[in-house]
């Protein structure tokens, strides 16, 4: 299984991760930011900077229970928009 061996804030709302299997990746938490009471305190610079790590690299949260597992932010990509050029 996959843990989090370190994290790192970086700017407002994005948190670089190192993974139990070497790899790393920086993740922008906008997305997962909304109006529901439990995701919007972390539009908050301050609160979004109190995220924590769960004993054994097992995920982390903020102090509201709010949390997300390794294997999701290993596994999460950025929806990125593909550009087709039309040919004609």
């Amino acid at each position: 299984m996959i843990s989090i061996t370190n994290y790192s804030l970086r700017g407002d709302r994005r948190i670089h991760f190192n993974f139990s299997d070497g790899t790393e990746k920086t993740i922008d938490f906008d997305p997962f930011i909304g109006e529901d009471k439990l995701s919007q305190p972390l539009s908050d610079h301050a609160y979004f900077q109190k995220v924590a790590l769960y004993e054994n690299g097992r995920g982390i949260y903020w102090p509201n229970d709010y949390d997300f597992c390794p294997d999701f932010l290993h596994q999460y990509e950025a929806d990125e928009k593909i550009m087709v050029k039309d040919h004609n």
